[in-house]
């Protein structure tokens, strides 16, 4: 099939964008990498009078270190977090969820902010970003502002930025001192969506748990995180989660297939956390 007719904006800068999403509002949306809403548009899932293409804003792209952060700016590439050193030393978790989404030529264009803005509770990048603590940072023609990834997702598909918003930029604490995380998730094939998903991290007094694939956001268990903290058996924490999460059913996996699942995954990760914090 092909898309509804749209009207084609490409701005060179963050405050042409801006100005065009005040303009049109809801009628207008975004493009990063397109490899999910080209999709949607194509089916007539998705229907926009404009579409306003990121790909051309030098600004948008790129990773630095900022007092304790790592930024990614929105249009950044998957695949550069993939292989950036930098990345991989600031940022394990993040560094780690990127090879388990979809497959390289899908990384080559996909963007770490479109992939935060696109808001599908299976998808890694959100549950990450809860996990460690991020802040996503949202430019309009009026201003910009920090919102928590705990408070920036909504719903499916949903998130708290206004229509007239674009994430331009994902603030990554750095979390220092011993450490460990992991990140495991239960796909029907390499690539596709998870069925279940967890992303641990884990510090001294710190603790950070979010399960992606078993709500419409990711999920975050606080008493599971404070058992791990307080240095519960993985099988505990596991436990805790479940009883915690509510998973939804689908053609793919019944309710209480995702609550088995989680819970084999979330004593996996937390195993591997507590071994990489032990090791210092």
């Amino acid at each position: 099939m092909k898309p509804a007719p749209f009207e084609y904006h490409a701005p060179a800068t963050v405050a042409e964008a801006c100005a065009l999403l005040a303009e049109y509002g809801d009628e207008a949306k975004p493009l990063a990498g397109g490899q999910s809403l080209v999709p949607m548009l194509a089916l007539r899932l998705a229907r926009f009078e404009h579409l306003v293409d990121l790909n051309r804003m030098p600004e948008l792209a790129g990773v630095e270190r900022d007092d304790g952060t790592l930024v990614v700016r929105g249009a950044t590439r998957q695949r550069v977090l993939e292989r950036d050193a930098q990345v991989a030393e600031a940022a394990p978790l993040l560094a780690a969820a990127t090879p388990l989404i979809g497959h390289f030529q899908i990384r080559n264009r996909g963007t770490v902010g479109g992939s935060l803005a696109h808001a599908d509770p299976a998808s890694e990048y959100p549950a990450v970003a809860v996990a460690l603590g991020a802040e996503l940072e949202l430019a309009s023609a009026a201003g910009t502002r920090r919102v928590s990834a705990d408070e920036f997702f909504v719903g499916t598909w949903m998130t708290a930025a206004r229509d007239d918003e674009l994430l331009v930029a994902a603030r990554f604490p750095v979390w220092s001192g011993p450490c460990g995380f992991a990140i495991e998730e239960v796909a029907r094939r390499h690539g596709d969506f998870a069925l279940a998903g967890v992303a641990c991290a884990l510090a001294s007094g710190r603790a950070g748990l979010a399960l992606f694939g078993v709500g419409s956001t990711p999920v975050r268990v606080a008493a599971a995180e404070d058992a791990l903290l307080a240095g519960a058996p993985a099988d505990e924490v596991a436990a805790i989660v479940v009883d915690a999460i509510d998973p939804p059913a689908d053609v793919h996996a019944s309710s209480a297939t995702r609550a088995r699942i989680a819970r084999h995954l979330v004593a996996r990760a937390v195993m591997r956390a507590k071994e990489q914090h032990a090791a210092g």
